[in-house]
């Protein structure tokens, strides 16, 4: 739902699960994947799990930008039809 403006009221959040997406996976080695989890506890401390959808999202919106690929058993997926558990790494 938009908030005053027309803007979403995740947007904050959104730019910040994409941050600490690119954030945790800048600290490890090119090859390693972290889970949206990951993102969504780095945020939201003990109530992260509303964040789960929202961290997806902001997998997908850095998958647009060619930041990220998101797989699923150690192949890249498209972010549009994955369904169930997801891993993100950094796009070569």
């Amino acid at each position: 739902m938009a908030g005053p403006g027309g803007t979403d009221p995740q947007d904050g959040v959104g730019r910040q699960l994409e941050a600490k997406i690119l954030e945790l996976l800048a600290a490890r080695a090119p090859t390693s994947t972290i889970c949206p989890s990951d993102a969504a506890r780095a945020v939201g401390g003990n109530e992260w799990r509303h964040l789960m959808e929202p961290a997806r999202k902001a997998a997908r919106r850095l998958v647009d930008a060619g930041k990220v690929h998101i797989t699923q058993g150690g192949s890249v997926v498209d972010p549009a039809t994955a369904k169930g558990p997801i891993r993100i790494r950094k796009a070569p």
